[in-house]
């Protein structure tokens, strides 16, 4: 897992395809908080996308190691739980 405390706000947050996933709110633990705008249908709370799927920090953007369909999967809602767990 890449250093997570070089992770700064705005930085975009992509797939290892070049997919963009969102925005970076803050790091909250082992887990960056994406912006409301980047939540999708869930517009009214956050999503996370865990620490372990990054693979590189470089020129203002967050690459992680998972192609973007694949790491959309990954998602966590604020509790820690799949998105896709609760069916969305």
């Amino acid at each position: 897992m890449a250093d997570l405390s070089n992770i700064a706000e705005h930085m975009e947050v992509i797939g290892a395809d070049g997919v963009h996933i969102g925005t970076v709110d803050k790091v909250e633990g082992d887990r960056i908080k994406l912006t409301k705008a980047d939540s999708g249908s869930h517009e009214s709370h956050h999503h996370y996308i865990p620490g372990g799927l990054v693979a590189a920090i470089d020129g203002g953007q967050v690459r992680l190691s998972a192609n973007g369909d694949v790491a959309i999967l990954f998602e966590e809602e604020q509790d820690g739980e799949g998105i896709s767990e609760r069916g969305a």
